[in-house]
């Protein structure tokens, strides 16, 4: 299972359940996807994505950093 837990535009914010730490997100898009760790938010594996789509990408998980990790250890409670 794959939660989005945030929608922007086209980008649709993933985090799998079943997925390893360290906290991340996948960013999934047509059929593009990016992969950014969220504390420190760092770009980890994009493929498809332009360089300015993954500015733009990386400036909407840092606006919502709190929100995505409270959603990652929500997902993840119990499980690390």
């Amino acid at each position: 299972m794959s939660p989005t837990v945030l929608k922007v535009g086209s980008y649709r914010v993933v985090i799998y359940t079943l997925d390893h730490p360290p906290a991340h997100v996948h960013v999934i898009s047509a059929s593009r996807i990016a992969k950014f760790s969220l504390d420190p938010v760092l770009l980890l594996d994009n493929a498809g994505y332009l360089s300015r789509e993954l500015r733009k990408i990386e400036r909407i998980i840092i606006d919502n950093q709190p929100l995505l990790l409270d959603a990652w250890n929500e997902i993840h409670r119990g499980t690390e």
